[in-house]
């Protein structure tokens, strides 16, 4: 009865092999419109993502500009060996790895903490207050953000240094002292980015069924009992997967952020790979360099995110691969 939706010259295109490749076929077929909408995903990451992989060669090449990627020499490992060997290197990769640790340690487990808070309210119209006015600030480009913390931190005239100033104290350099910006930078992170993620923890919550904290109620669970037995083991696995996929980009230490907010004087300690390959790259024309870096810093994200994925499958959870 099902073939019947069918036509004759459907059935045509979505039958195949006795091998289990007819029923793949008509999976897809009867579902195209939904891989349909897949479409503009695909061209995004195949343009974006894996088409520019191909200028990686760059790394392994004394790079001309003017012959291209195919007319430059090979250089082999020549490149790499030079990045290993320059101190400046290992300043900002320690610089990645300590910036990520922190923004993973604060900045992992907050939208968490906000969203069991929010799940807790008993008034959907004050949940959906919260989650609107948390979630504003994901739409607003670093562009802008840069401009309101330089107004807000700024030790010439800026709200907060006014009113220590006023208060008796010292105006505290948020973003021009090494000591304040890194900090500086984390909380802004956090208050930027822990909306969306706190959505994400709140729609996992509502797919938890409501008959477990019904049981509860009735075995005389409180609900410090209910969140620490029912909810959390409930949502463990979207925890999981979304901390595996920030170990897995340890190396991303937030490009956009640091580029608007920082300057020479904190480099010391906020000069990251992403910007250090943004200035030997496209100011100082080091493309091979440039590549090699990245490259490298890739590998790492890669590293890390099978190592992240096979640790979670060997506590028991699925992973993402």
């Amino acid at each position: 009865m099902k073939d019947k939706k069918y036509t004759k010259k459907e059935r045509k295109m979505v039958s195949g092999s006795a091998n289990g490749g007819s029923g793949a076929l008509r999976y897809l077929w009867k579902n195209k419109y939904l891989y349909l909408m897949l479409v503009p995903a695909l061209i995004y990451y195949g343009v974006f993502c894996y088409a520019p992989m191909g200028g990686l060669v760059i790394a392994f090449k004394s790079f001309n500009p003017m012959k291209g990627i195919l007319g430059s020499p090979w250089a082999g490992f020549a490149t790499f060996r030079k990045l290993f060997s320059m101190g400046k290197f290992y300043q900002v990769f320690w610089n990645t790895i300590r910036i990520s640790l922190i923004r993973l340690v604060f900045g992992f487990p907050f939208p968490i903490i906000i969203a069991l808070l929010l799940n807790e309210l008993r008034s959907v119209r004050v949940k959906r207050v919260i989650q609107t006015v948390i979630y504003i600030p994901n739409f607003i480009s670093w562009v802008i953000l840069g401009g309101i913390l330089t107004s807000i931190l700024s030790t010439d005239g800026g709200v907060i240094n006014g009113l220590l100033t006023s208060l008796g104290a010292k105006p505290v350099g948020f973003l021009t002292d090494e000591r304040f910006f890194v900090p500086t930078m984390v909380v802004s992170m956090i208050w930027k980015t822990f909306g969306w993620n706190t959505i994400i923890y709140l729609a996992a919550m509502t797919g938890i069924d409501p008959q477990l904290y019904e049981a509860a109620t009735v075995d005389g669970a409180g609900r410090w009992q209910k969140l620490w037995h029912i909810t959390l083991p409930c949502i463990r696995s979207i925890i999981v997967v979304v901390l595996i996929t920030r170990i897995g980009s340890l190396m991303q230490a937030g490009f956009e952020q640091i580029f608007v907010l920082y300057h020479p004087g904190v480099y010391g300690t906020a000069d990251i790979i992403d910007t250090y390959v943004y200035r030997i790259g496209l100011q100082d024309g080091k493309f091979e360099l440039a590549t090699a870096v990245g490259l490298f810093k890739s590998v790492v994200n890669f590293i890390l995110l099978v190592i992240a994925n096979r640790t979670a499958r060997m506590a028991g959870e699925e992973g993402i691969f």
